[in-house]
Order: structure tokens, then sequence, then C-alpha cells
């Protein structure tokens, strides 16, 4: 007898690829131990939380031996920690933001899908440029919504403008845009999104609703070489930022995360859409974000200088290791562009290769990566950049051979 919907068996026939590849490696270790397996399928960061973490995680013992130390707080969180949000979060869109607009949410992910829930109807469109993370069309199927993408150019991945334009229907409710992004490293310049905001202007001419640019940002602190991260909140006022500490902060399992409201949005607009997402933060069952995590937050950013010193040595890590490949795929003479951001590098196959062939080619060299059809853009392949040095550089035959085979 099924014992699950029909939705829900045609999901996973088509699961991510991302865990299908993290589950071979599995059985790879086994088969050849874990020194001779070259995992880059999962973007988990591998660095140690820093010290502000550590240290304030060494405190929470005392404070939570309380009545109710550990319980329920406000459905959009503890006041303390949207109050150090909204410090975090304007130092980092650039404009002064109330801790009003902000709801503390399970992850990035859990922002989402609070979102999705807020604004959309069955049917209505949630827009997206690809590559893209695979779980934007879960996330969207979750409420009725429909993920409808545009491929971005080869190559560069900047935003097909007129692509995008021509998407918009009268059902599209929801721009979403992943900067830096997964899989691709792209960061969407200023000039970018002040076009897109145009577009997107022009497109609520006579709308009853306008359509909402939603910037996914668990990135944002990883940008390379100097290279900054346009907000999208000075171009276009009906705009969110979704977030969290899973990357930044080496947080991804305490499922602590965001979402901004643009405070350039008019009070009682603003007001409405925060109120919507702590409604639907609670009725998907999420109800409040993890406590403990939020309380990290609230000392991490207490200590700010620390907390930004731990970010720049995490950095300067994942800035080495990209090196590092990138000597290794121009040795093998796979083609890529350097990603600007994010710890992801995402090459093209060589010779015109079929992506899932090409993957398997690397997999029988006992390396992992994720093929470019898992995003929505095939010909291309992802490698994350979470392991030790050392498993880079002992992957560099694995490469070679490969790309000769």
């Amino acid at each position: 007898m099924r014992l699950v919907s029909e939705k829900i068996l045609e999901s996973q026939k088509g699961s991510s690829w991302i865990r299908r590849m993290f589950e071979a490696g599995i059985e790879l270790k086994k088969q050849y131990g874990a020194d001779k397996v070259y995992d880059f399928s999962l973007g988990s960061p591998d660095l140690k939380p820093p010290v502000a973490v550590i240290e304030t995680l060494r405190g929470l013992a005392d404070t939570v031996n309380v009545p109710a130390g550990l319980g329920y707080m406000p459905n959009a969180g503890y006041p303390a920690a949207r109050e150090a949000l909204a410090l975090w979060a304007s130092r980092e869109q650039g404009v002064d933001i109330p801790a009003e607009n902000i709801v503390v949410t399970v992850g990035a992910a859990g922002a989402l899908n609070c979102l999705f829930k807020a604004v959309l109807l069955p049917g209505d469109e949630v827009l997206c440029p690809a590559p893209y993370f695979v779980e934007y069309g879960s996330y969207c199927g979750n409420f009725g919504g429909v993920l409808k993408t545009v491929p971005s150019h080869p190559g560069t991945f900047q935003l097909d403008l007129e692509g995008i334009r021509q998407a918009i229907t009268p059902r599209t409710r929801i721009l979403l845009i992943n900067s830096p992004n997964n899989p691709a490293g792209v960061i969407y310049s200023r000039e970018e999104l002040q076009a897109l905001a145009q577009i997107l202007q022009e497109a609520n001419q006579g709308r009853e609703q306008p359509i909402l640019l939603a910037a996914d940002e668990p990135y944002r602190f990883l940008a390379f070489d100097g290279r900054d991260v346009p907000s999208v909140f000075p171009v276009y006022p009906y705009s969110v930022v979704c977030s969290s500490f899973s990357k930044n902060l080496g947080l991804a399992g305490e499922r602590v995360g965001y979402v901004v409201v643009n405070p350039a949005l008019a009070k009682e607009e603003s007001g409405q859409l925060v109120a919507g997402l702590i409604l639907t933060n609670r009725t998907i069952g999420y109800v409040n974000a993890p406590c403990i995590g939020q309380k990290l937050i609230i000392g991490a950013v207490g200590q700010l200088e620390e907390t930004l010193r731990g970010q720049t040595a995490q950095r300067e890590v994942y800035a080495r290791r990209r090196a590092l490949m990138a000597s290794i795929l121009d040795e093998a003479k796979i083609p890529y562009q350097m990603p600007a951001g994010t710890f992801y590098f995402f090459p093209k196959a060589p010779h015109g290769q079929d992506d899932l062939a090409f993957v398997q080619k690397l997999a029988e060299q006992r390396i992992l990566a994720v093929p470019g059809s898992g995003f929505g853009y095939p010909g291309y392949f992802r490698l994350a950049l979470c392991v030790d040095d050392v498993v880079i550089q002992n992957s560099r035959e694995g490469f070679l051979a490969a790309a000769q085979a």
C-alpha cells in the first residue's frame, strides 16, 4: 500500500543531486578509505565557528539555568536577537534597518518558505535565474507556487535581463536572486540590479500587487578580491533579503536565519509583510527559530569586531583553496570562470561533454562533484571547497585523468 502522496514519490525520483553524490561518497569512503575519496559534493562549512560564538556558547549554561530559560519567545524572535540583527543587517546592506523589519527564521530556507507562504497563491510564479539552488523549486511547490527559471549568460553567468523581462507574466509574484550565487560564484553588479529594478517597476504598472524582489544572501560575507556585493534595498523598494549564519559563523546545523523587509517601504506596507511573515513562521510549524542559535547570534554581534575578524580568517582559507583548485583545473585544461564569491567552482565539462557523463568519469577517479543539471544548467558541474587543502591537492591526478579520458 502507498503511504505517501504521489507528489512526494515524484519528488523523491528527482531528489537533489547534491545529496545523491554525498551519499555515493559515503559508500566510496567505506570501500577505499576516507583519505582516498575527494568529496566536493556538499556545501557544508568545515571551519570552526568564530571565537565569539564559542565564548557565547560557553557562557549560556548559566544564563539559561532559570525558569523557562529555553522556553518560547515571540514568533519573530527574541527582541534582543532582532536588535542584534538590525545592527548586523544595517552594516551589510548600507541602510538603517529597524528591528521591527526583521523576522528571525529557521535558516535562510525557513525564511524563503515563510516568504512564499505569506505571498503566493496556487499557480503564482517565482522567477529565478539559472543556475540556482535546487531546493527553490520545492520551497515554491510547498505552497502551490511554480518556479520558472531563466538561464543566465553562458560562461559569465550574468543575468539575462531581456530573458527575465520576457518571462514575466501576470502570475509572476516574486523574482528570486542569489548573489553571490550558488553554484556559479557570480556576484550581480549594481548596474545589473538597477536594470532589474527598472524591469520590475515597468512590470508593476497596473498591478494590484507589485512583484517582490527576494535576495537570498547566505554567501554575502564570502566575496573575494575586495569585491562589493551590492544591496537590492537602495534600487527597489519592494524587496526583501533572506539570509542565515550557516556559512559565515559555521552554524549550519543550528538553523538560524532571518528575513529583512526593505525599510524604504511605507510603514503600512512593511508592517503588513512583517506581520504575514511572523504568522507563517508560526503556522508552517517552525513556531520560532532555535533559542540557542538566537542567543549565539546576540553574543556574536555583541562582539562584532571579533566576529568580523573570524569572517576574515574564513575568507582567507577559502581564498587559498580557491587558488589551489584553480591551478588544478588549469593544469587539467578544464574551462571555468573564477568565482567572485562563495566556496564553489562551476566549471564547464571539458570537450563539450554531457555533465552527467563527466561527473561519472570523476567518480571513477573517486572525485565527487554535482552535475550542473541538478542546478538547472546542464554542461557544467559544481565543486564545493568545504574540504581540507590536502583533499584538493590529492585530487589533482584524478582531475587530470578524468579530463583526458
